[in-house]
């Protein structure tokens, strides 16, 4: 049943798992801004030697826009999967779960087979490397196997394995946290600090191991779905705090200066204390190191200050092509890959120069922006369907 604008989930007596209301009237624009930003963001960094790659996160702190994706999708899946378990029950819950894990499963196979066309009739033998498709070339039959398991991918496609097994496993994270909630959380953090002291992780193929781990990545998975729920609300309110908000700007002045010493001559001399160090670096990108949700965490404090819960969305061209994009998110990160690998040929056919890097983040972003509004246009017409990625 609904109260006080929020959706219940009463299964257990001592479990209740209490939502806000998924009605497109109310929908969280919030998230699909921050989601076609981050979209944005992943096309320009993909896209080698571009300039325009200094207007994104990675470049001003040790989080980027991996964690935003993460941390939505396990926020909007909390909302979505927990209405249709309220509405609908535990199986038809699970169904549209697993069928999403499908749906990424089967785009990220598209993907390959597309970004692997893409390289072939571009003189497939230059860019084998680049693209990590050597191995494909050289060995077909194991590369096919590998990829349906998952275990080979091309460059910038490692982030659709991981949603495949976050979806999927959705459902019995769900499960759990309408028997206990302390006992999700722990069991998250343990798992996640399992991987930082003993580094476990999943094997790739041919060499190495899944470069997203989706044993580290699901603590924001979790997160986000905690954040989505009612019992969170305290520390939501703790998080918008003066004290929170002094804390936050204040370590993401600290990254930004640790980040930028790495890349400005100027600051190359910058030096934090050992103690400090030891606890910072490494920042691991594929274990998801301390650092990164930290800095994450901060972001998203200053985020809810500048963009309070009662925000309903901006009439300002800007923010609708965000939107747009954040609402087919998944279509666009494919296409967001394939625009680059597009952007990164047509630079080493033309020429590098920074009014060319400029054209093709201008023309790859204007042409994302088009086929989001195509399909939210197309989808209107078919009815409302949820946008999970």
């Amino acid at each position: 049943m609904k109260v006080d604008g929020v959706v219940n989930i009463q299964l257990y007596p001592e479990a209740r798992l209490r939502l806000p209301q998924t009605d497109d009237v109310h929908r969280d624009f919030r998230l699909d801004i921050c989601r076609g930003m981050a979209l944005w963001f992943v096309f320009v960094d993909h896209v080698p030697n571009n300039i325009v790659s200094w207007f994104t996160l990675r470049n001003y702190g040790f989080s980027d826009a991996t964690e935003v994706f993460v941390f939505i999708s396990g926020y909007t899946c909390m909302i979505a999967y927990g209405g249709v378990l309220q509405s609908q029950g535990w199986l038809a819950m699970s169904l549209h779960a697993v069928r999403r894990s499908w749906q990424i499963y089967t785009a990220f196979l598209l993907l390959l087979v597309v970004y692997l066309a893409f390289v072939q009739s571009f003189d497939h033998t230059r860019y084998l490397d680049e693209t990590n498709a050597a191995v494909f070339f050289a060995h077909p039959g194991p590369a096919i196997l590998h990829a349906g398991l998952m275990q080979y991918r091309l460059v910038n496609t490692d982030i659709l394995p991981l949603f495949v097994l976050l979806h999927l496993v959705f459902p019995a994270l769900l499960w759990l946290f309408t028997r206990s909630i302390n006992v999700s959380l722990t069991a998250s953090l343990l798992l996640y600090v399992s991987v930082q002291i003993f580094g476990i992780n999943l094997p790739a193929w041919p060499q190495g191991e899944w470069y997203f781990n989706p044993l580290a990545w699901q603590i924001l998975f979790v997160l986000g779905m905690w954040c989505a729920m009612d019992r969170s609300a305290p520390i939501r309110r703790m998080a918008r705090s003066p004290i929170s908000l002094t804390a936050s700007v204040l370590y993401l002045i600290l990254s930004l200066i640790v980040v930028l010493s790495w890349q400005v001559e100027i600051l190359d001399k910058f030096t934090l204390p050992q103690t400090l160090s030891n606890l910072i670096y490494p920042i691991d990108k594929s274990n998801l190191s301390p650092a990164r949700i930290l800095h994450f965490v901060a972001l998203a404090c200053v985020a809810m200050r500048l963009l309070p819960r009662s925000w309903r969305g901006s009439s300002s061209l800007l923010a609708i092509a965000l939107i747009r994009c954040g609402e087919n998110s998944l279509t666009i990160f494919c296409l967001s890959v394939l625009l680059s690998l597009i952007g990164y040929v047509v630079m080493e056919n033309t020429s590098g120069t920074v009014l060319m890097q400029v054209l093709i983040s201008m023309v790859g972003i204007a042409v994302m922006v088009a086929i989001a509004t195509l399909l939210t246009w197309t989808a209107k017409l078919e009815g409302p369907k949820p946008r999970l990625f």
